[in-house]
């Protein structure tokens, strides 16, 4: 990651724990196997427990509910590992963990805008037909996801603009449609561990359907009603085509091969 997006953030690893004592609590660890260069920031939401009749305090530019981990993008794969308690207690109001929401970041080009997102969340339930995930006898639950990148145009210069999708891995080893993540138990939590494995598909494909044919050598932007088409559907015309520019200014034919 360049400077620029680094400002601010914390170093790997590190878990904010606003609102948090020091007293000895219910936790399961967080693994996070991250593809090179992606990092993350995650943000664990803690509400009331079931049966609660408390409130939270009133927000002053604070949100001692939740608590945030952060980590940098490395130029290799690697794994960061966080402890996440399950409970929490603010304002005297007992709180236990609801959810924990991700937002996955990547470059896919060398100017300080080009970066991806997308996001992936676990969430926690009281009953085990809650869950969609049972903890295996080792104590580590995987929930593997993969990313890809999907391409389209934009603006009257049809800029060439990559999208990032990340969505959860079937047993069967197929992308489903839901975000990268899954559902557990709580209270089968206590002690374990849960592994979200990030892997990043080197296949691109169009953000948009009907939008390019496959060529060799790449796909080709179908040309629409004219150039100046901004949707630009193929609808079954697979021999008018456009040309569009590549992020290094390169005004090209094929993707992502340019001209060849």
């Amino acid at each position: 990651m360049r400077r620029g997006i680094m400002l601010g953030l914390l170093a790997g690893g590190v878990l904010a724990t606003s609102g948090c004592g020091t007293k000895s609590v219910e936790s399961f660890t967080l693994e996070v196997d991250l593809p090179a260069n992606f990092r993350f920031r995650g943000d664990a939401v803690y509400q009331p427990a079931t049966g609660e009749t408390c409130t939270l305090p009133r927000r002053r530019g604070k949100r001692p509910e939740l608590k945030v981990f952060d980590t940098l993008g490395k130029p290799e794969a690697n794994r960061v590992s966080f402890e996440v308690p399950l409970t929490e207690r603010v304002g005297g109001c007992p709180l236990v963990l609801r959810r924990i929401m991700f937002a996955l970041d990547t470059e896919w080009g060398e100017r300080w805008f080009d970066i991806g997102r997308d996001y992936a969340a676990i969430y926690l339930g009281d009953q085990s037909a809650f869950g969609d995930s049972v903890m295996p006898a080792s104590g580590v639950l995987e929930l593997a996801a993969r990313c890809q990148w999907l391409f389209r145009t934009g603006g009257s210069e049809r800029a060439l603009i990559k999208l990032l999708k990340c969505n959860a891995l079937g047993a069967d080893g197929l992308l489903r449609k839901a975000r990268a993540g899954g559902a557990v138990q709580r209270d089968a939590m206590t002690g374990k561990t849960i592994r979200l494995t990030l892997g990043l598909i080197d296949e691109e494909l169009p953000a948009v359907d009907d939008n390019w044919i496959v060529v060799p050598g790449g796909w080709k932007r179908c040309l629409g009603k004219s150039l100046d088409d901004v949707f630009a559907f193929c609808r079954g015309n697979t021999t008018d085509f456009k040309s569009f520019k590549m992020p290094d200014g390169r005004v090209c034919t094929i993707y992502p091969t340019c001209n060849e």
